[in-house]
């Protein structure tokens, strides 16, 4: 079985059960899990599936993939713009972490910063940062997502309407290649919006793996943020954008 041959075979099944492992595709396929990985990876890296531990799912488009496999997607890129963002993010500074498993790394990567403010909607975030010494926590109540950790709805919305923070540090689930960021709850957009809102500067922190996702429902776009940090800008044309919006891209 060739290369091709293989790509189809691993499509195939991916499309029969969402989600495919390595293992057993070398068992299926009768070749080594290196020769699956490296398959995987050149799928990947041309939009048709998602790496995760272990092995693949394919891009969502109208709902997300679970929880546990976004933590485990592109785990080292997601720690390095966590570090990247950490660094544009002083001392003594308020701000939003809203839900996400990029915004779960920004909270670990600014454990050792002094005199935090940090309200969130993430349960993850708020634990992350429970037993920091400097850092003020407010959870932003709401109704409790059980899947992730998310705290949404009108509860959450009005609470984080008291606020006015210095920096909103969104995740988003998606970005098309016009800059509009994208997500897959309505009601999770709605607060992230609320987050933007009452917030004075907003900075997104995504992987370059969310330009080749889809997801319904619009936060707003790229052309309304101060700083973006990432892994890397798909084409010349949305970097020239970036520019003409005066949105300052920090690659990671």
């Amino acid at each position: 079985m060739d290369t091709r041959e293989r790509h189809t075979a691993i499509l195939t099944r991916a499309r029969e059960t969402g989600k495919v492992s390595a293992t057993a595709l070398s068992d299926r396929l009768g070749v080594a899990v290196q020769t699956i990985r490296r398959d995987l990876r050149q799928l990947a890296d041309a939009g048709l599936l998602e790496r995760v531990h272990g092995g693949a799912v394919l891009p969502s488009g109208t709902s997300n993939i679970g929880y546990a496999d976004r933590r485990a997607l592109n785990r080292d890129a997601k720690a390095r713009i966590a570090a990247r963002a950490a660094m544009l993010i002083p001392d003594n500074a308020s701000l939003f972490l809203n839900i996400g498993t990029t915004t779960e790394a920004l909270a670990r990567a600014l454990r050792h910063h002094r005199n935090l403010k940090v309200v969130t909607n993430n349960l993850n975030v708020a634990r992350t940062l429970a037993d920091v010494r400097d850092c003020e926590i407010v959870v932003a109540g709401g109704v409790l997502r059980p899947s992730d950790g998310g705290l949404v709805g009108d509860l959450a919305v009005l609470a984080i309407a008291r606020f006015k923070v210095d920096i909103a540090v969104i995740g988003t689930s998606a970005i098309d290649l016009d800059g509009d960021l994208l997500d897959f709850d309505a009601e999770e957009v709605r607060v992230s919006q609320a987050i933007i809102a009452a917030a004075r500067k907003t900075m997104v922190i995504a992987d370059k793996a969310k330009f080749t996702r889809k997801a319904p429902v619009k936060i707003g776009s790229l052309a309304d943020v101060d700083d973006f940090v990432t892994d890397g800008i798909p084409s010349e044309r949305l970097a020239l954008a970036l520019a003409d919006w005066q949105t300052k891209v920090h690659l990671a």
